[in-house]
């Protein structure tokens, strides 16, 4: 069963997450903000993050140079960057709009598969759903679709720290 089963069919409904608001939400930045926008956005569950793949991207430099491939761990990356904005965005709706950490790290990756390159031109769906939450600390599942194309996946945890 793929995520794509998993994530409500928000077409009208669901909460859409800027670029702007994103940077509000974590603090990556260029060149390592991998996301564009979030959609599909069901608080505290999950989300549909967006990443346009453009050839000025900074890892096709050496990734590979005649034959550019978007490395998978920077997919990861990517789905992580949107569980942890869909993260911050949750805790703060429950918060009265304050945030209510400074940081989401990283704790594990599990079972990462890279099933399809990702090259320039595409556009990158990243869907992530929650499978538990314990205080701090959540556990999503991800997948990275290009189109009705499964590209990558994980299963990985992180945790709401301050600085």
């Amino acid at each position: 069963m793929n995520l794509a089963e998993n994530i409500v069919n928000f077409e009208s409904v669901g909460i859409t997450i800027d670029l702007a608001e994103i940077q509000a939400l974590i603090p990556h930045r260029y060149p390592f903000l991998l996301i564009d926008r979030i959609e599909k956005v069901q608080l505290g569950e999950s989300a549909v993050g967006i990443k346009n793949v453009t050839l000025n991207e900074w890892y096709f430099q050496g990734h590979f140079p005649d034959h550019p491939i978007m490395p998978g761990v920077i997919i990861i990356e990517a789905l992580a960057q949107t569980a942890a904005a869909l993260v911050m965005k949750s805790l703060a709706a429950q918060n009265n709009g304050q945030k209510p950490g400074d940081m989401v790290y990283f704790m594990s990756i599990d079972e990462a598969k890279f099933r399809k390159p990702v090259v320039p031109g595409d556009v990158l769906q990243l869907k992530v759903v929650k499978e538990r939450a314990r205080g701090p600390v959540w556990r999503f599942k991800g997948e990275a679709w290009v189109g009705d194309q499964l590209t990558d996946e994980a299963t990985f945890t992180a945790m709401i720290s301050q600085k």
